[in-house]
């Protein structure tokens, strides 16, 4: 297996990307990286890992900053680190792509290069949010904000073929996020996608309040980008408030273990990175900030999609409106 990783995109590239790809082929051993972006630079911190003939460079002076419009950005580089390692990804030559740069940009490029797979209007970032029972897989995290009822009901559609094929749920229950429980709750838009989730073969179990979401009230929960943004960051932040209150108070006793394995649950390092998913194509997008074990553990999310061949599912049970088997 050969993955792209964009050697340019998190906040002190290359460095992270480079010692996250050591570590992924140390782990992997059927494993080959093609990091893309300056050489020189990379093959200078490459040097400090020496005998990985698994990893390789494919040369492009070109980056995308975090702030640039991306689509414009996009046309302004069209060799960027993202745009080629996409393109890799489309030719066969990789297969997967794994990025902590811009996330519109690779957003973008994924929906141009790669293009979205027949049946989805729009390509939805899934989010796995830790739960007192396992994982809950967030679609959609941010990609897109205004949505209508069908692009939902896709959304949860493609969350549910995830998390069967890459996390091993045999029938994923299906949550439609809202302020109450009752079927005519909430927008026209959210009611309007309750009544597909209803009528279709997913397992929906209907509305899930957001109390009910850290109890693990649904292991895909449906949700429009600007919400789902929105609960990603609040997420994030009360955990690490509450992990940084508890050791502030905790000092002087000293925290115990068990607590500080608890709350590294919460790190975004311990998922590696998020798919865009309805893409023809694996395109992970990680954090800016990444360390090198959040870029090993992205890679290792790729490796589980193409291993577990998810698009090829979900281009499958889309055109036959179903949820597949493994």
């Amino acid at each position: 297996m050969r993955i792209a990783l964009d050697a340019m995109g998190t906040d002190h590239a290359p460095d992270s990307e480079v010692a996250g790809a050591v570590a992924a082929v140390e782990q992997h051993p059927d494993l080959n990286i093609v990091l893309v972006g300056d050489e020189a630079l990379i093959t200078g911190r490459l040097a400090r890992f020496p005998g990985h003939d698994r990893i390789t460079v494919v040369h492009t002076p070109d980056r995308i900053a975090p702030d640039e419009p991306p689509v414009s950005a996009l046309r302004r580089a069209p060799r960027s680190s993202i745009n080629l390692g996409i393109e890799l990804h489309k030719e066969g030559e990789a297969d997967a792509f794994v990025s902590a740069g811009s996330t519109g940009a690779v957003m973008a490029a994924s929906q141009l290069t790669l293009r979205a797979l027949d049946g989805v209007d729009r390509p939805t970032l899934g989010t796995p949010f830790p739960t007192a029972r396992g994982t809950t897989l967030v679609v959609d995290s941010g990609a897109n904000v205004d949505c209508k009822p069908q692009q939902l009901f896709q959304f949860a559609r493609l969350g549910a073929i995830y998390m069967h094929d890459v996390a091993g749920v045999a029938r994923p229950a299906v949550g439609l996020l809202n302020v109450g429980s009752e079927p005519l709750k909430g927008t026209e838009s959210v009611q309007a996608a309750h009544r597909l989730l209803a009528d279709s073969d997913l397992n929906f179990v209907g509305n899930v309040e957001g109390r009910d979401i850290i109890h693990h009230g649904c292991d895909v929960l449906v949700c429009d980008g600007f919400i789902g943004n929105i609960l990603l960051k609040f997420y994030e932040s009360t955990a690490s408030f509450v992990a940084d209150t508890m050791r502030s108070r905790l000092a002087e006793d000293g925290l115990d273990p068990r607590l500080d394995g608890l709350f590294s649950g919460f790190d975004y390092a311990e998922y590696g990175g998020v798919p865009l998913l309805g893409v023809n194509g694996v395109s992970i997008v990680c954090h800016g900030a990444s360390s090198p074990r959040a870029i090993k553990e992205a890679v290792g999310v790729a490796k589980r999609a193409v291993d577990s061949r998810m698009v090829s599912h979900m281009a499958r049970d889309l055109a036959a409106g179903q949820i597949g088997n493994a």
